[in-house]
């Protein structure tokens, strides 16, 4: 999921193959589905959602940079107008993001092929996502807090350095790094999100 290759060893033989991916999954909160919905509970929260979601290993959820917590629709919010903005206007935003980041990464050596934020990694991701000072701040203390690891951490500033691309921004943010942060693991951010 990292390296963007895969390996198969069999007997002498050694071949990598490319396997760039984007992995997208869903999981209900817990068996049944229905942990936080008002009188269809599940009897056995929360015990049910940490035995169900623990099934899931750390590494692996450490490696996804967005968790976005869906609610359940009602069918009111059904019978609401569309959003004001389109997936068209969505859609250009991202383009512009795209072209913002394949730019930066136009003038790296041939040997490395950079296109997204997200292929960026030591130097170079220190180097075009360091956060203004109120941002390193806000990141070194949800890093500790949260403990993130050495790969939430740099994940998080891929993220931030994006959501600077789609505003528009040459400069990464405290709103940036902030928004980047409430996208990792629940379960972290609730034991205690720094609040400035």
């Amino acid at each position: 999921m990292e390296t963007g290759r895969i390996s198969v060893a069999r007997a002498n033989t050694h071949v990598t193959y490319p396997a760039r991916v984007q992995l997208i999954a869903a999981m209900n909160p817990c068996r049944c589905g229905y942990l936080a919905e008002p009188g269809r509970a599940c009897g056995r929260a929360p015990r049910c959602a940490q035995d169900y979601q623990s099934r899931l290993s750390g590494p692996l959820l450490d490696r996804i940079d967005l968790n976005i917590d869906v609610p359940a629709v009602s069918p009111s919010d059904l019978a609401l107008p569309p959003p004001s903005e389109s997936s068209a206007d969505i859609a250009g935003r991202v383009a512009v993001a795209r072209a913002r980041q394949s730019a930066r990464y136009e003038s790296l050596p041939a040997g490395r092929r950079i296109r997204t934020n997200a292929e960026a990694d030591g130097e170079l991701l220190d180097e075009v996502a360091l956060p203004d000072p109120a941002g390193r701040d806000l990141l070194t203390r949800a890093a500790e807090r949260l403990r993130l690891s050495a790969r939430g951490y740099h994940r998080v500033l891929r993220v931030a350095r994006t959501l600077a691309d789609l505003d528009g921004t040459a400069t990464v943010a405290r709103r940036h790094v902030a928004e980047a942060l409430s996208y990792r693991r629940p379960a972290n951010v609730a034991e205690g999100m720094p609040d400035r």
